[in-house]
C-alpha cells in the first residue's frame, strides 16, 4: 500500500491562505499542530476527500521553509507524504540507495521518515505508517485525533486530491529517481512521465515558469468546476488561461 496522504505546502502569510482555501474550496481546519514550533513554524491541515491539505509557515528566521520560500521565489508546494504499510522494509530500502533521512519520527502510533531533497529532488518525500491507516479514511496521526477529522470533513466542493506535479528541467531523471524510492514504475501520460500510487498520480513535468524544482501543481477533483472558478475570482486569484488552473498558495491547482 503507498497513498498520497497528505500535502504540504509553505506560505508566508498563514492566514491569507487559509481564507483562500475555505472560500474556494470549502475546506475547514482540523488539527493545528502546536509541536511545530520547535521548528519555528505554525500550521494547519485541512480533511480533503481521505487524505489532507497541510499549510505551513515560518515565523521566526532561519527556518527551513523560510529558506525554501527565498529559495523558489515565494509560496508554493513542499512535501509530498506517502503513507505505506511497511515502514521497516521502506526505511531498509532506502537506506539501501544511500538517501540520507532529515526526520525520523517513530511511535506506537505512527512511524515516518522524510527524505533529503537533494537525494529526492522536487519536493520533501515522506514515508509514514500509521496504526489503523488499512481504511482509506483511518486515523492519520499528524492530522490530530481522528474525531476532530471527521467533524472537520468537507466535500460539498472538493472530493479529492488526485495528483502531485512535480516540476523539473529534466522530467525523467526526476521521475525515475522517485520511481527508484517509491518502488513503482515509471509510465507515460501523453509523454509526460508519471508513477502511479493507490489513490493518486505523481506527475513529473518541465520547469516552465522559471522557479527551478519543486511542487508547483496538484490535481482536485470537485463537484463543480464553474462553482470554484467564480469563488476564485472572487477572491482575486489568478485563473490560468485553460479555465481549468487556478493559483493559489503559489501552486496550481487544476479542477478535475
Amino acid at each position: 500500500m503507498l497513498r498520497m496522504r497528505q500535502i504540504c505546502l509553505v506560505a508566508q502569510d498563514l492566514d491569507h491562505v487559509e481564507s483562500h482555501l475555505r472560500g474556494v474550496f470549502g475546506l475547514e481546519v482540523c488539527h493545528r499542530d502546536p509541536g511545530l514550533a520547535r521548528f519555528g513554524l505554525h500550521n494547519f491541515l485541512m480533511p480533503i476527500g481521505n487524505g489532507f491539505l497541510e499549510v505551513v509557515s515560518p515565523f521566526q528566521p532561519g527556518t527551513a521553509g523560510g529558506r525554501y520560500i527565498q529559495r523558489r521565489g515565494g509560496d508554493g508546494g513542499y512535501m509530498v507524504i506517502m503513507q505505506c504499510d511497511n515502514i521497516v522494509e521502506r526505511r531498509n530500502h532506502v537506506a539501501a540507495l544511500g538517501i540520507r533521512v532529515v526526520l525520523d519520527s517513530a511511535s506506537d502510533e505512527t512511524n515516518g521518515i522524510q527524505l533529503h531533497p537533494k537525494d529526492v529532488p522536487g519536493a520533501i518525500a515522506e514515508l509514514r505508517w500509521n496504526r489503523g491507516g488499512d481504511a482509506p479514511d483511518g486515523p492519520w496521526n499528524p492530522a490530530g485525533p481522528h474525531e476532530h477529522v471527521t467533524e472537520s470533513r468537507r466535500d460539498h466542493v472538493a472530493r479529492a486530491l488526485t495528483a502531485a506535479e512535480l516540476q523539473s528541467s529534466d522530467p525523467a531523471a526526476m521521475a525515475a529517481r522517485w520511481s527508484e524510492v517509491v518502488q513503482r514504475p515509471v509510465s507515460s501520460d501523453g509523454g509526460v512521465p508519471t508513477i502511479e500510487l493507490d489513490d493518486a498520480v505523481l506527475r513529473f513535468v518541465e520547469d516552465a515558469d522559471g522557479r527551478g524544482d519543486g511542487l508547483g501543481g496538484l490535481d482536485v477533483s470537485v463537484v463543480d468546476r464553474d462553482h470554484v472558478i467564480a469563488a476564485a475570482r472572487h477572491h482575486e486569484l489568478r485563473v490560468l488561461e485553460d479555465q481549468s488552473t487556478i493559483m493559489l498558495g503559489g501552486v496550481r491547482f487544476r479542477l478535475v
